[in-house]
């Protein structure tokens, strides 16, 4: 039995020359920017145009180039080690906005010619800008290389035990060295997202603090761990629509005046790139020293953990034993019913059998 799991992601820029394609492609999806074309490539060749000068300063503290790609690169590597029980298991990485695009992992999966495929996001939370642009880009990609394989799709994991414990462990290596600056708080930062998105029922709120809270009820059974507080705060927001509040860095100022130390911890992402290596390390670094934090310490992503690796492998695992197309971690349909744009309620708009 081959099995192949493909690894949804959001891609990066392999070179300061890719910069600005890779921001068009990202513009110029219907997730990203509702416009209808040619309008919205318009829109997305004049953002690229003028955000590409300051994108590529952000990369070159990066090398030049996102590591996304390798981190991903080794977490394929390390679940299929994780899932070698199930037989032949290949894991191929297809980003959504730049190389490997999914049509190249469509072609990979393609000449490989596995018995089954799993389409598994390493966005742990659903969103339709996310997980749902991506899927809707595997089927198109799937279709054009004549993949006939049964498929199913995870939607999401964002209470895995094993993705939780891995995200805690993460915070609790810090702890210590917090507290002796104060009482710590947690700030789990999510990347942000248009208000109106989640107005119009997207999940992605509801799992990020979903994913919160069951990482501070296993922080909080730890007798060996200081005393702390925990929040929930968005990152990276762009333009002028109002985002998810509260934002991160208005947390850092707050926590400034306050005399608090933080340890911020990335929460929807689950390997390192410009938005925890830059923008939280270096960014909110210095804006955290400006605003007085008494001590800012930034947890890592879970990347190869072994937990969250054997976290990833039981949802591949239930998703195959359960005999449907669309799973989460607990195999039922998680969103509260304001959520309408949950998976469950969209897979038909996204295809995927019931």
């Amino acid at each position: 039995m081959k099995t192949a799991v493909v690894l949804f992601n959001l891609g990066g820029p392999d070179s300061p020359d890719s910069v600005q394609p890779f921001l068009f492609n990202l513009f110029n999806d219907k997730a990203i920017i509702g416009a209808p074309q040619p309008i919205r490539w318009f829109i997305a060749k004049l953002i690229s145009t003028r955000r590409a000068p300051v994108a590529k300063e952000i990369y070159a503290h990066l090398g030049g180039k996102s590591p996304l790609v390798e981190n991903t690169d080794a977490q394929a590597e390390a679940l299929a080690m994780a899932l070698s029980d199930l037989g032949e298991v290949r894991c191929f990485p297809a980003m959504r906005y730049w190389r490997p695009f999914a049509g190249d992992a469509a072609r990979a999966v393609k000449d490989w010619g596995p018995d089954r495929i799993v389409l598994l996001p390493l966005y742990p939370h659903f969103s339709t800008a996310t997980s749902g642009s991506s899927i809707l880009d595997w089927n198109k990609a799937a279709a054009k290389a004549g993949l006939s394989a049964e498929t199913r799709t995870v939607c999401c994991y964002p209470t895995e035990p094993g993705f939780v414990d891995a995200l805690a462990d993460t915070v609790a290596e810090l702890l210590p060295e917090a507290a002796k600056n104060g009482k710590p708080r947690i700030l789990y930062s999510a990347h942000g997202l248009p208000k109106k998105v989640v107005d119009a029922g997207d999940p992605y709120k509801a799992q990020i603090e979903a994913t919160a809270a069951a990482a501070a009820a296993v922080l909080a059974a730890r007798s060996d761990l200081p005393e702390h507080e925990w929040r929930v705060s968005f990152q990276s927001r762009v333009g002028p629509l109002e985002w998810l509040k509260p934002y991160t860095e208005d947390e850092i100022r707050l926590a400034g005046e306050e005399k608090t130390p933080l340890v911020v911890v990335p929460i929807a992402f689950v390997s390192e790139h410009s938005e925890t290596l830059v923008e939280l390390d270096i960014e909110y670094g210095e804006l955290a020293q400006e605003a007085g934090v008494p001590g800012y310490y930034r947890a890592p992503t879970v990347s190869v953990r072994d937990s969250f690796i054997k976290g990833l492998a039981t949802v591949v695992r239930t998703t195959l034993e359960q005999g449907e197309s669309l799973t989460t971690d607990t195999g039922k349909r998680i969103c509260p019913g304001v959520c309408s744009k949950c998976a469950f309620d969209t897979r038909k708009e996204l295809r995927i059998g019931a």
